[in-house]
């Protein structure tokens, strides 16, 4: 005999436990289940109770939640606002985009920072997430794209860079005093609008140069020939697609068509172009500069300082961690640009001391700045080097220009 109750089983007769570890556990397999009674109230009324729910109905609705939730997900994803998010983007040297010949180039141990910004369109799923973004702006998506489809704003942003480059080195070359020549060569497109008929034929970064054989030479020139002709006449526009190659004939009939152009203003335009001035310059040696990834105008005053780094011994920073945005003209004008709240955020987890930011957006670059770091206004690329100068760094001196001859005063008598 054994008291272990694990080892304790019935008789077969199901009598009482049996001792004997040889007797096999009876098994009774016809045995019903146990079926609950009736249940009653405090009354003695029988109490009726739902159907318990079978386990496969709870898996259905478990699937059906699960398909609605991811479904609203996908949508949400998919549902685009009209916002668009900046965001900081990044600090990078600019001198690693400059190229210039070997005889005339320096070694730079402290290049300008260009900055950029990140951006990306908004949807449904992803407003939330950005409107809790201390250092995200959302922008009403006119703002961005000045009435621009979306679907061109890559090729405008290449179209500004590879012109901000252009511009660079003529007003880099020329504050150096070197001769530095322009020509315009054509109108450049810079966007068209859906619906016109220019719309799809011509791309952005193609040059016309002429409307039924007249040259074209400038924007201007473009825009006062095709008033001469209206809807209903087809017109042979001489283009470069791309801006190059070979000249080729493209036929386009014209057609009087209502374009939004947001903010509720509307115009009628017959063509639905918009086109700005190409021009060709010829510099007295090759200078490269070629900016990858990156789209828009606003690195134009870093790469002009970039450019006037490498051909000058010394350093034009000082020594110290310079960033700059801002756009750049052929004669050293410094213009506005956009998110330079963001691109202040940039420059100073960048480790930049001095920031050199258009008037315009000064206030804008202020809001972000942290200690250590010291923004500075500049509206000409003088002033910008001014301020380099101010702050230990080399500056090539102005280039000699002869005034003209002034007026003789007028003689009495």
């Amino acid at each position: 005999m054994t008291d272990d109750p694990d080892h304790m089983q019935l008789m077969p007769d199901g009598s009482g436990p049996s001792t004997d570890p040889s007797v096999p556990t009876p098994v009774y397999p016809d045995t019903p289940a146990a079926v609950p009674g009736p249940v009653f109230d405090d009354r003695g009324a029988p109490l009726s109770l739902p159907p318990a729910e079978s386990p496969r109905r709870r898996r259905y609705w478990a699937w059906a939640l699960f398909f609605v939730v991811a479904l609203s997900v996908v949508v949400a994803a998919r549902w685009n606002l009209n916002y668009y998010a900046l965001e900081p983007g990044s600090a990078q040297p600019v001198q690693p985009f400059i190229t210039v010949p070997a005889d005339k180039g320096h070694p730079v141990s402290r290049p300008v920072l260009l900055t950029d910004v990140r951006i990306g369109r908004v949807t449904a799923l992803t407003y939330l997430f950005y409107k809790l973004q201390g250092n995200t702006a959302l922008e009403p998506l006119e703002s961005v794209t000045g009435g621009t489809p979306p679907s061109q704003l890559t090729a405008q942003g290449q179209l500004e860079m590879s012109q901000a480059e252009d511009d660079a080195k003529a007003a880099a070359l020329t504050r150096l005093g070197y001769p530095v020549t322009s020509t315009p060569s054509g109108a450049v497109i810079f966007g068209t609008f859906p619906g016109t008929p220019a719309y799809g034929v011509l791309e952005v970064g193609d040059v016309v140069t002429a409307v039924n054989g007249t040259a074209t030479l400038t924007a201007q020139a473009l825009t006062t020939d095709l008033a001469r002709y209206h809807s209903g006449q087809s017109i042979d526009l001489t283009v470069l697609k791309g801006g190059k190659g070979s000249p080729a004939q493209v036929r386009i009939t014209l057609k009087s068509t209502r374009v939004d152009l947001g903010g509720g203003q509307t115009v009628t335009l017959d063509l639905g172009i918009q086109p700005e001035d190409q021009v060709d310059y010829a510099y007295p040696f090759p200078v490269k500069i070629d900016v990858t990834n990156i789209g828009g105008p606003s690195a134009g005053l870093a790469m002009t300082l970039g450019v006037i780094d490498a051909l000058t011994s010394g350093s034009v920073t000082g020594g110290h961690t310079v960033a700059a945005t801002g756009t750049i003209d052929s004669q050293g004008d410094v213009g506005d640009v956009g998110g330079v709240a963001q691109k202040t955020v940039a420059v100073e987890n960048a480790g930049a001391s001095i920031f050199l930011v258009p008037p315009q957006e000064y206030k804008a670059a202020l809001s972000k700045v942290r200690p250590g770091l010291r923004v500075y206004a500049v509206s000409t690329l003088d002033q910008a080097l001014q301020v380099l100068k101010a702050h230990g760094g080399k500056v090539p001196p102005a280039p000699v220009t002869t005034s003209p001859t002034a007026p003789l005063a007028p003689v009495a008598g």
